[in-house]
């Protein structure tokens, strides 16, 4: 048995009918590559060896009487491949098109919190000869280092040689405790919350007053609540449409090193300003100030913490879409993006994760659903306008179980204000983007995705020539 974070915790209590907290990806594979040839009673076998060695696909849900304490992670006794695996076909004929509306549908469905949270579906039929794999994990279970870490447990460096090792495997989650124990644990857990809140308020007040100063001194990070409105800043409905594109790591690196003091995590915001600009003024909707985006930033190495899966802050950008000239846009963000890190790196790796163990779920609960029937995030001030993350891949080929992998696009949660997620990850000399959206507010994502690369043409023309 495991306790989840207060964290993790709170990615369940945020979900309603609209507001899904999974995580998704799109996997598109070669399979001239595997031993054998393509099959998928042998894929789906090969799975169901590898996923024996790996507990945390094995792992389910068990919810506190009375939900005084968060849930725990405990065994499937009954965990059965076939609720998990699934095989599919795109219509044909089978071109990005049929891929993109299957996996936005697939997006769109629940995960069922009585069986361990993932779903995996091997989609066939596509034109191109290509294998595409739909993965889905609850962000309960997974943040994006560690979703990642998950897939990769299920991949090789060569078309036949061993996946790679687990020595980093998640423990066995344990049996399930009876309902009493639980009950005493939360208990307990709930007699220590008065302590544990007292000992946060001083460094959070010390946090709180430094981060006062740096905003009179223009050195802070972006402020939420700041961010202008669009059309995709409202309540979100239940559909999901999702697009991908691919990018030049090369390119990026090269932008990067033409401009003093710029990262590839710069470089890669200052695109994504550039793209959601040139969409934005085709729809004749562009706003007079800047976007703002939320960016995940990853504290697993920084965290202290050792329970828990998601290990995350977050600071605030922005895109710079008030800005017409692509290199004027990216030393902004370079210059911006020095002083949020700054900011960011004064306040404690910990600090949300231990503030989260307050989270409680009735509360969250009816805060999301008051969100949803009062149509909130359609009214006042937006929050931030999406969520752009950039999480690091492997730097060489890998193979999914024999198949090359040829592309690995990830698709993070959109939320009520924010219908809007975009995901790079670094993967074999290129930058794969995912974005997916909420249905309503943007049903055709693949326009945004079109403009990343054309931004990247315009900023590498700009400063490398």
């Amino acid at each position: 048995m495991e306790r989840l974070s207060g964290l993790d915790a709170s990615f369940l209590y945020l979900e309603s009918s609209a507001q899904l907290m999974h995580v998704c990806g799109i996997l598109l594979l070669d399979p001239a590559t595997m031993p054998g040839g393509y099959s998928y009673p042998e894929m789906k076998a090969a799975l169901e060896k590898r996923l024996e060695q790996i507990p945390a696909f094995r792992r389910k849900l068990k919810e506190i009487p009375l939900e005084i304490d968060h849930p725990v992670w405990i065994d499937d006794a009954d965990f059965d491949v076939d609720r998990h695996v699934h095989r599919l076909a795109v219509p044909a004929p089978g071109g990005d098109e049929e891929l993109r509306e299957l996996c936005g549908h697939l997006a769109g469905i629940p995960l069922d919190r009585s069986r361990p949270l993932w779903e995996m579906w091997i989609i066939e039929g596509l034109e191109s000869g290509r294998i595409a794999v739909f993965t889905k994990m609850h962000h309960a279970s997974v943040d994006g280092v560690s979703g990642a870490n998950l897939v990769s447990f299920l991949c090789s460096l060569e078309p036949d040689a061993p996946l790679l090792d687990l020595a980093e495997k998640t423990p066995p989650a344990g049996d399930a405790p009876g309902d009493w124990e639980l009950f005493g644990r939360g208990m307990l857990n709930n007699l220590r919350k008065p302590v544990r809140a007292v000992r946060l308020v001083l460094p959070t007040t010390s946090v709180i007053t430094k981060t006062i100063g740096r905003a009179a001194s223009g050195t802070a990070m972006a402020a939420p609540l700041t961010a202008p409105r669009t059309s995709f800043n409202g309540n979100i409905g239940t559909r999901r449409r999702v697009a991908y594109a691919d990018l030049s790591l090369d390119r990026i690196k090269k932008i990067r090193h033409s401009v003093e003091g710029a990262t590839v995590n710069d470089v890669v915001l200052a695109i994504s300003g550039g793209a959601l600009r040139r969409y934005l003024e085709e729809r004749g909707e562009l706003p007079e100030s800047s976007l703002l985006a939320s960016v995940p930033v990853s504290v697993h190495g920084t965290s202290t913490r050792t329970g828990g899966t998601n290990k995350v802050s977050s600071l605030f950008a922005r895109l710079g879409t008030d800005v017409e000239e692509p290199v004027e846009r990216l030393h902004q963000l370079a210059a911006a993006n020095a002083n949020a890190k700054e900011h960011h790196k004064a306040i404690p790796a910990d600090t949300l994760q231990d503030w989260a163990e307050f989270a409680a779920p009735r509360t969250f609960g009816l805060a999301v659903r008051a969100v949803a029937k009062l149509r909130l995030a359609n009214k006042g001030p937006v929050i931030h306008n999406l969520v752009i993350s950039n999480v690091p891949g492997p730097p060489v080929p890998m193979y999914f179980l024999g198949a090359r992998i040829v592309g690995f696009y990830p698709l993070g949660p959109v939320f009520h204000g924010a219908g809007l997620n975009v995901t790079v990850m670094s993967y074999d000399g290129r930058m794969n983007l995912g974005v997916i959206a909420c249905g309503d507010a943007m049903p055709e994502p693949e326009t945004l995705a079109a403009k990343f690369p054309e931004e990247l043409d315009a900023l590498y023309a700009a400063t490398v020539g």
